[in-house]
């Protein structure tokens, strides 16, 4: 299966490392601010991975149609 890393997966923090970094953020943002920061976060992440699917598949077949042109454009100058 398939895991999803996550930016503490990536940074290899522990439990106790993420538990400092949480403290310290609430200490420089307050309690009030922390839902906002949040929900900021998801929606950047949110559209960040719309943007990277949308992205994959404008890739997909538009590759393909592009190898096709340009082969059929090689095959007719070979004619000439």
């Amino acid at each position: 299966m398939l895991m999803t890393p996550t930016i503490a997966g990536l940074l290899n923090f522990a439990g106790p490392d993420m538990i400092i970094i949480l403290l310290i953020v609430l200490l420089l943002f307050g309690a009030k601010k922390l839902p906002d920061l949040a929900r900021g976060m998801g929606r950047a992440v949110k559209e960040f991975s719309e943007a990277r699917d949308e992205v994959k598949k404008g890739l997909g077949p538009s590759d393909a149609d592009e190898l096709a042109h340009r082969k059929e454009l090689n095959d007719r100058q070979g004619d000439s």
